[in-house]
């Protein structure tokens, strides 16, 4: 689930001591973050499962992405069974009044670290309340449901009215700061509206633009989208974005990598786009946080642009 002139290099914006890459900000339930931020769903082991292989590299990578100006993390309880959150409080707290946090319910590891479906009012509750205890907070800013189908018990899918009510209530009770949607479909977005919606993450890339209409929407109503599989996946049904043969003589006529021009063209596409690329290598961090000073030109865009639904 998930991670723009010159040659990418990172400058630093002495009025605020951070990386004057991340000086553009957007804005996050009601709270403005810096356009790139980092996903920790690769900070576990192999399979988003288990400890990870080496600890001390993952929390360096968290306090490097802070260091770099980043302020906005994505995770999960089940991200690694609580490993995610681990690192992060362990990197990170007592954290800072700026660095806003994002957490997902809806979904939770069977023994052999399979994602199950939790998406029952109860089970929404208690992924909430795992949340606030492995990170140590008071209220997570921002919770994503992330819809999957069934009730994780041989059941049909839980009546989404029924989730956003718990969700609301959690909000109201002062749990969590914003509800988000993750996997949502057009309908299930409309439906949700009214409730009032923080961010939506959904799969999205330059070649994968089968969600165009959410993010449309998202546009409509200023809804911050954060893409997953913002450059494709290992999936063979997912179109890798660094492969792309535009894609690279993008990057070759920019000096920058394939990764960067992919991000790029999601930051340039839509003022709404938050990204959360995730790594747990730092030399991949720098890269993606260098990402905010690749400038593609117009020519560029248009050519990318004409990418989507054609083949890769």
């Amino acid at each position: 689930m998930s991670d723009l002139d010159g040659a990418g290099s990172t400058g630093t914006n002495p009025s605020q001591g951070r990386p004057a890459a991340l000086a553009g900000t957007g804005t996050l339930a009601g709270r403005p973050v810096a356009r790139i931020g980092f996903g920790a769903m690769q900070l576990p082991g192999p399979g988003v499962w288990g400890p990870p292989r080496d600890r001390d590299l993952a929390l360096a990578v968290l306090r490097r992405a802070v260091e770099l100006g980043v302020d906005h993390i994505d995770t999960a309880e089940f991200y690694g069974d609580g490993v995610s959150n681990e690192l992060i409080h362990a990197a990170l707290h007592p954290y800072s009044d700026d660095l806003v946090l994002v957490s997902k319910v809806g979904a939770v590891r069977d023994d052999q670290g399979a994602f199950v479906p939790a998406q029952r009012p109860e089970q929404l509750r208690a992924g909430v309340e795992a949340n606030l205890r492995s990170l140590d907070v008071e209220q997570v800013d921002v919770v994503n449901l992330r819809l999957m189908d069934g009730d994780g018990a041989g059941g049909p899918p839980v009546d989404l009215d029924s989730q956003l009510a718990e969700m609301s209530a959690l909000r109201d009770e002062g749990k969590i700061g914003g509800i988000g949607l993750s996997n949502a479909t057009l309908d299930q977005l409309r439906h949700a509206l009214p409730v009032g919606i923080a961010c939506v993450q959904n799969a999205y890339s330059v070649l994968d633009r089968s969600a165009e209409p959410l993010l449309d929407l998202c546009r409509e109503h200023d809804i911050a989208w954060v893409p997953f599989f913002p450059l494709g996946s290992a999936f063979p049904d997912v179109p890798k974005v660094t492969q792309h043969p535009a894609v690279m003589a993008a990057a070759s006529a920019c000096s920058a990598t394939a990764a960067q021009v992919g991000l790029a063209w999601l930051l340039a596409h839509a003022p709404q786009v938050l990204l959360i690329p995730g790594t747990s290598n730092p030399d991949h961090l720098d890269e993606n946080v260098a990402t905010a000073g690749v400038r593609l030109d117009q020519a560029t865009i248009s050519t990318l642009d004409a990418l989507a639904g054609a083949p890769s």
